[in-house]
């Protein structure tokens, strides 16, 4: 337990100092689909390399806690991993950080269920996300070859229901403590790294252990790390993960 709690005050620490200087690189911007729908967004462009080269694209899907209006708050968590310098250099690419407006989810389904069935349709917002991935493939030089989505939370739901949805689309992914629909993991073709915390209370770990079980059934690449005395914010631990980004961008379709 003094384990997780001392890592738990590093990370804080070492997010706390950086978090203004990384995050400010990721411009705001707003996708419209029309004048009622919007998606608000941040947008990070490779920082180093060849501008001549395709870059990868990296979606990153904020919690419950994170949904509003104002393109700041989905920030908080998680999406520092990606634009410390170190990373900026090591695994240059696009990152979007788009932002679920209060009262919406990404997925509308009971997050504390021990299972739900997917939607037959996707939300409204990640029918937005969808098109907005769509649209920023053709207007910068994205490698579609190496598109990832990660999410936590209420972020994960989203990446289990995208994977299962756009089962092309993606090369990699990664729900931190999220859930998906079991009975739907035949159709996922992306590699997965899941993680969860054993004492989640919110969303609970059997939602991360019966889709990991379902996908090794079906023969899907799948890792899974379980956090054993860690609660909801397993994502503070997964990013820490060493091989985490090595992992994620090692992925091509």
């Amino acid at each position: 337990m003094k384990k997780y709690l001392l890592l738990s005050f590093i990370v804080f620490s070492f997010i706390s100092t950086g978090f203004a200087q990384g995050n400010a690189k990721m411009k705001k911007k707003i996708y419209r689909e029309n004048c009622q729908n919007k998606l608000p967004y941040r947008l990070l462009k490779p920082q180093y390399g060849d501008k001549n080269k395709n870059y990868p694209l990296v979606v990153f899907l904020h919690g419950a806690g994170e949904r509003g209006s104002d393109n700041e708050a989905q920030l908080i968590h998680g999406v520092r991993v990606f634009t410390r310098e170190e990373a900026l250099r090591k695994f240059p690419c696009y990152l979007i950080a788009p932002q679920c407006p209060k009262g919406k989810r990404w997925v509308e389904v009971d997050w504390k269920l021990a299972k739900h069935k997917q939607p037959e349709k996707p939300s409204e917002t990640l029918f937005l996300l969808k098109k907005l991935i769509d649209e920023l493939e053709t207007k910068y030089k994205i490698d579609t070859n190496r598109i990832y989505v990660v999410g936590l939370s209420m972020g994960g739901f989203g990446v289990w229901d995208l994977i299962t949805r756009y089962p092309e689309k993606f090369a990699a992914a990664t729900p931190v403590c999220g859930g998906g629909d079991e009975s739907k993991a035949e159709m996922i073709k992306t590699p997965v790294w899941v993680f969860h915390g054993a004492l989640d209370k919110l969303v609970r770990p059997e939602r991360a252990r019966n889709m990991v079980a379902a996908l090794r059934k079906a023969g899907k690449e799948v890792k899974y790390t379980e956090y054993p005395t860690v609660g909801h914010n397993a994502w503070d631990f997964a990013f820490t993960e060493e091989e985490y980004l090595e992992w994620l961008f090692s992925k091509t379709k």
